[in-house]
């Protein structure tokens, strides 16, 4: 048996009705969703740290996380672990023409835009041209989600506005000065996090209403 059959397996069992764990067979997509955020987390953290040991560990609690809610659509009637590695070797194919095809690529940033190009070319052979927006996680912390929605206007070809646009910072500096915005949300008694997520929506609704980029 393979490492990733055994692994298949002790999660079968672990949701198996009769003689599963009862804490296992409560879950759901949505309960086990907070875990798998934490592991990710975790992940980052280990690398962060340059701890391998803790990074091989805590990528196995991340891969345990795939493999539950694998379990949880198969019992669905969904779709399988091994769909979910078919999926993404799949898109890795298609999605590096230069490697596994006849396409020219000579440089990373030239990768980088051709995988936005196809990820596009990708969304309208899904049913049409679906925002790219949408693809940025509602759950991402919202200075993650901000971030990400600026790349992904900007590369879409609309002008971000600053109120620093010609102000150069480094990293420690604009540390600082996110820092001094949090105490400033504390001392007016406001959630930080929150207030950006309000002026992510507003940024995704001002979008939307503008008009195309030419």
């Amino acid at each position: 048996m393979s490492a990733i059959d055994r692994l298949l397996a002790i999660m079968a069992k672990l949701r198996d009705p009769e003689s599963g764990c009862p804490w296992d067979l409560e879950q759901d997509f949505a309960s086990v969703a907070p875990y798998t955020l934490e592991e990710a987390y975790e992940v980052d953290d280990a690398i962060r740290r340059g701890d391998l040991g803790a990074l091989r560990d805590e990528l196995g609690d991340l891969l345990l996380q795939v493999v539950f809610h694998a379990r949880m659509a198969e019992e669905a009637g969904a779709f399988r672990f091994a769909d979910v590695v078919d999926a993404i070797c799949d898109k890795l194919v298609r999605r590096h023409p230069h490697v596994f095809g006849d396409a020219k690529v000579a440089t990373a940033a030239e990768q980088t835009l051709r995988w936005h190009e196809l990820k596009a070319a990708e969304r309208a052979a899904a049913g049409g041209p679906r925002d790219a927006l949408d693809e940025v996680p509602l759950a991402l912390p919202a200075l993650a989600r901000a971030a990400k929605l600026q790349r992904r206007a900007a590369r879409a070809g609309h002008t971000l506005a600053s109120a620093a646009a010609d102000e150069k910072l480094d990293a420690a500096e604009l540390g600082e000065r996110l820092f001094a915005l949090v105490a400033l949300a504390n001392r007016e008694g406001l959630d930080p996090e929150q207030a950006l997520r309000d002026a992510n929506a507003r940024f995704v609704a001002a979008l939307r209403r503008a008009p195309a980029p030419r």
